[in-house]
């Protein structure tokens, strides 16, 4: 599809592959690994199941303007994948694959995120000076407080845009 974007970033965490998988499988954390400034909030009463199906609603604030997101686990196929498909938020497509591969004793986790951002003629622009930014920062913050959260030590690896 046109005006498709793409952001990739691995990182090695030295866990086995369960534990990462079950940490970044269960959604309560997201909100340990998300920026203080979006104000990230789950709206589905916890816990969530997670399966093929489930359904997620957050609320967040986007440059000050509280946004609604639900989301839709799409795959489930623990512990090596997992897919998260936006229904509603703030991208015209917003689809985040997280894949998990044993490694050096440790775990491979790869988040693959394809996504498009609204706003006709203007959607260049708004991609190149807000959108990409606010994705490269969250995905930086996330890489800096995993280590830590996770009682542990990460190596992050390439990152693409």
């Amino acid at each position: 599809m046109s005006g498709t974007h793409h952001f990739n970033q691995s990182a090695w965490i030295e866990k086995p592959i369960e534990e990462v998988f079950d940490f970044f499988s269960r959604a309560e954390n997201l909100q340990r690994i998300t920026p203080p400034h979006l104000d990230f909030r789950i709206l589905t009463p916890q816990p969530i199941v997670m399966r093929e199906g489930a359904l997620i609603d957050y609320r967040l604030k986007l440059y000050r303007f509280p946004i609604r997101w639900k989301t839709e686990i799409t795959a489930w196929e623990p512990p090596r994948r997992f897919v998260d498909t936006q229904l509603k938020g703030p991208y015209r497509i917003w689809v985040h694959e997280h894949l998990f591969t044993p490694e050096r004793g440790g775990t491979r986790m790869e988040d693959r995120v394809s996504y498009a951002v609204p706003g006709g003629f203007l959607e260049p622009a708004i991609h190149r000076l807000l959108v990409r930014p606010d994705v490269e920062e969250i995905f930086r913050f996330r890489s800096m407080v995993l280590g830590s959260v996770l009682g542990t030590r990460v190596e992050i690896g390439e990152t693409r845009t």
